[in-house]
């Protein structure tokens, strides 16, 4: 222990009281009286049930599959425009039969070129989708 000089000169020794502490806490910690504080629970993230991880994992591979159906349209389709040697033929049919046909080339390259447009626009949409998508 150390001593300490006061001013007027007389010499005081340091109290003991820390030693004390000291050993009162590790007496508490044996016994078993000391609150530890518990490690705060993590209020990042809520739980997820198992049902609803599955259907947004379905969610998620039907995104993929409309993905992969759009880059195969989207394919063919770019190979039908490159493939053209002007003479071809339009078709649309309904579910009554009803037939509309035509072989103006002139109106099948514009109705193939706003086709891909705007295939090329939804699948640009679907992978951002698939980007922003939480498991």
């Amino acid at each position: 222990m150390e001593t300490k000089t006061r001013q007027n000169g007389t010499a005081k020794k340091e109290s003991a009281t820390v030693k004390k502490e000291v050993q009162k806490k590790l007496t508490e910690e044996a016994i078993g009286k000391t609150v530890i504080p518990e490690k705060a629970k993590t209020v990042g993230q809520p739980t997820v049930n198992l049902d609803d991880r599955i259907q947004k994992f379905e969610k998620l591979k039907g995104l993929a599959t409309q993905r992969e159906r759009l880059t195969e349209t989207l394919n063919e389709l770019t190979k039908f425009n490159y493939n053209q040697d002007g003479s071809c033929s339009f078709y649309i049919r309904d579910s009554r039969n009803l037939e509309f046909k035509t072989t103006n080339s002139n109106l099948t390259k514009l109705v193939t070129t706003h086709l891909q447009t705007t295939l090329e626009q939804r699948k640009s949409e679907i992978e951002e989708q698939i980007v922003e998508f939480e498991l």
